[in-house]
C-alpha cells in the first residue's frame, strides 16, 4: 500500500487502486500511437499489482505504523510465481507484460538466492516461448510494457503526491515512443504533461484513499480493521493541454 503522512494520521492508497488509476492514464492515450493489443496491455495495467492483499498480509513497520510498500522487501518467490499463473487466466499476452514486469522489480536480486535465480531464469525462458507463440517480436513488446511501466509511474507520482511546487516540470520516464515526458501542476491545480501523448484535450482522472487517524497500531488484525472501517476520499487530477 502507498502511504502518506497527515495531520491527523494517515493516508492510505491500495495498490490495486494505484493500478487502476494507472490504467485510466493509459486509456487517455492517443490512439494513433496506442501500443499493440491495446485493451489487453491495459488488462495487463489494471491488473499489475494483484500480488498486494493488504487485507491479508502483515503492513505494519516496527514501530506499529502502517507500512509504505517502498519498506516491505518480504515477498517471496511463491508469491511472485503465483502472479504470473494467476495472469494467464486473463491470457498469455497479460501474462508476457506480467513476466516482464516481474522481471524487472526483482532482476536486482538476482545473485541472493538460487531459487530467485532458477525463478528469473524461468521467466526469461516464458516470455521469448510466449513472444514465439503470439507471433510478436521483441521490439513491439518492448514497446508495450514500457508503455505500462510509463503509466504505472505516473500514477505513481500522483499517488505519492510528488508533484512539485511552483509550477516546476517533473521526468515521469521515457514514453513508449523514446520521447521524455514531464508533468506539471499549475497554479490553479489542473496538471499538464509535455510534450501531450493524450487524445483528448482535457480529462480527469481519480483514486480512492482511506483516511486514518489512528497513529500506531498494536496489531495487523487492528490496522486491517481500522482500514476496513476507514473513511473513503476521492483524490482526482484534470489534465489539460497546454
Amino acid at each position: 500500500m502507498i502511504v502518506k503522512a497527515t495531520q491527523k494520521g494517515w493516508e492510505i492508497i491500495y495498490h490495486r487502486a494505484h493500478a487502476l488509476l494507472a490504467a485510466q492514464l493509459a486509456g487517455q492515450w492517443k490512439r494513433q500511437n496506442a501500443p499493440a493489443r491495446l485493451y489487453e496491455t491495459l488488462a495487463a495495467i489494471s491488473h499489475h499489482d494483484d500480488l498486494e492483499k493488504e487485507w491479508e498480509e502483515d503492513n505494519l513497520t516496527e514501530g506499529g505504523a502502517p507500512m509504505d510498500f517502498t519498506l516491505n522487501q518480504k515477498t517471496s518467490v511463491k508469491q511472485l510465481a503465483d502472479m504470473v499463473n494467476s495472469s494467464r487466466y486473463r491470457g498469455r499476452w497479460v501474462t508476457l507484460l506480467t513476466s516482464m514486469h516481474i522481471s524487472r522489480l526483482n532482476e536486482s536480486k538476482r545473485g541472493k538466492s538460487s531459487e530467485m535465480d532458477k525463478f528469473l531464469d524461468e521467466q526469461l525462458q516464458n516470455q521469448q516461448h510466449l513472444r514465439k507463440e503470439l507471433g510478436i517480436e521483441k521490439e513491439e513488446v518492448d514497446t508495450a510494457y514500457a508503455f505500462m511501466q510509463w503509466c504505472d509511474r505516473l500514477s505513481l507520482i500522483l499517488c505519492q503526491h510528488e508533484l512539485p511546487a511552483d509550477e516546476r516540470f517533473l521526468e515521469i520516464s521515457i514514453g513508449p515512443d523514446k520521447q521524455r515526458y514531464e508533468i506539471m501542476q499549475r497554479s490553479d491545480r489542473l496538471v499538464t504533461v509535455q510534450p501531450w501523448p493524450f487524445q483528448d484535450h482535457q480529462f480527469t482522472v481519480n483514486v480512492e484513499a482511506c483516511n486514518l487517524e489512528q497513529l500506531k497500531f498494536d496489531s495487523n488484525a487492528e490496522l486491517i480493521q481500522a482500514l476496513q472501517q476507514a473513511p473513503i476520499k476521492v483524490l482526482e487530477w484534470t489534465f489539460v493541454k497546454s
